[in-house]
């Protein structure tokens, strides 16, 4: 690893980009029923700039063509169907197949998230709208026929909707486990190995410890069993586990002890004026007074200037590019 670059650069490679699937329309590719769109400014003016878009218009790519009819979702509450709403025309079986094709086409390219147009009976992710065949109101508890597709084969996989991504701690979350996903995707491809593992988990402890403590010790526990048990089964379950943490939400709670975890690192090498700034910094955050790029920004600091190794190497402090100002938000 480049020790010069910054701390979450280290452990992703530029051949391997993070890619992302999403709704085309998303983009601002015209392919609605209508023909038009539904551009996403912070996905094409802000996201674009760190990940490798995989668009996906389903119902385009099955021939619907532009414009097309409308489609809406039938039987069941997360509906079963996949039906042209005037003609009634069922197309589920087509879908199908399209979806399980192009799926395996995705996997094959490499993913590390998708974002999904939100409402779409193809590729909502929850609260589409299920009609009934005849006199009733339609359920809002469907879900897309290929975003279903796509939550089935990819377990783990971050996923959102559109309009969540406005939500700063939904997106937050979000951003972070894309590179994180992204990161054991490209330490897979380097060849997995034992001290590989153990580097790769003490980067990412602080990170991990914000989002679940039971989870992190989990896998403390796992790297810890190399020698008693199968070098494959610690593989996979270390990465069932690391997946499964950053689907867990942050909180301020565990954000403040992951903080003063560090800032125990550093007191026997700042002096007492440093520790006061970092304490106040850490109660402003606490309070509530202050986003939480304020503690870490200190933290940062001094953590390069004292030149602490084991926390200069925690993905905690830089997660993801800090142009991205996703925590001057948390």
């Amino acid at each position: 690893m480049n020790e010069s670059k910054p701390v979450w650069q280290r452990w992703h490679d530029p051949t391997e980009p993070i890619r992302i699937g999403v709704s085309a329309c998303l983009l601002g590719a015209e392919v609605r029923f209508d023909g038009g769109h539904k551009r996403d400014r912070y996905l094409t003016d802000v996201l674009a700039g760190d990940v490798e878009w995989l668009p996906v218009c389903p119902e385009l790519e099955i021939g619907l063509g532009i414009p097309r009819p409308v489609i809406q979702l039938r039987g069941g509450t997360s509906g079963d169907r996949f039906v042209l709403r005037e003609a009634g025309t069922d197309l589920s079986a087509q879908m199908g197949d399209y979806s399980q094709s192009r799926v395996s086409e995705l996997k094959a390219m490499g993913l590390d998230g998708f974002i999904f147009k939100k409402g779409s009976p193809s590729c909502g992710l929850a609260r589409v709208r299920v009609y009934p065949d005849e006199g009733e109101m339609p359920l809002r508890s469907g879900i897309g026929h290929f975003s279903r597709r796509v939550v089935n084969e990819f377990p783990g996989l971050p996923v959102e909707e559109e309009g969540r991504l406005n939500d700063a701690g939904l997106r937050e979350q979000f951003i972070e486990a894309i590179f994180c996903h992204n990161r054991w995707r490209v330490f897979e491809r380097r060849g997995l190995t034992r001290s590989g593992l153990v580097a790769f988990h003490e980067a990412h402890k602080m990170l991990i410890l914000s989002h679940d403590e039971p989870i992190y010790r989990k896998l403390g526990r796992i790297v810890a069993s190399f020698g008693r048990e199968d070098d494959a089964e610690i593989f996979s379950r270390y990465q069932e586990g690391f997946v499964a943490a950053f689907n867990r939400p942050t909180a301020r709670k565990r954000h403040i002890n992951v903080l003063e975890h560090l800032f125990g690192h550093l007191k026997r090498m700042i002096g007492p004026a440093e520790k006061k700034q970092i304490g106040l910094a850490i109660d402003d955050y606490r309070a509530g007074r202050v986003p939480l790029v304020v503690p870490i920004s200190i933290l940062r600091f001094l953590v390069e200037s004292k030149e602490v190794e084991y926390v200069q190497g925690q993905l905690y402090l830089e997660p993801h590019p800090r142009e991205m100002m996703l925590r001057n938000h948390a």
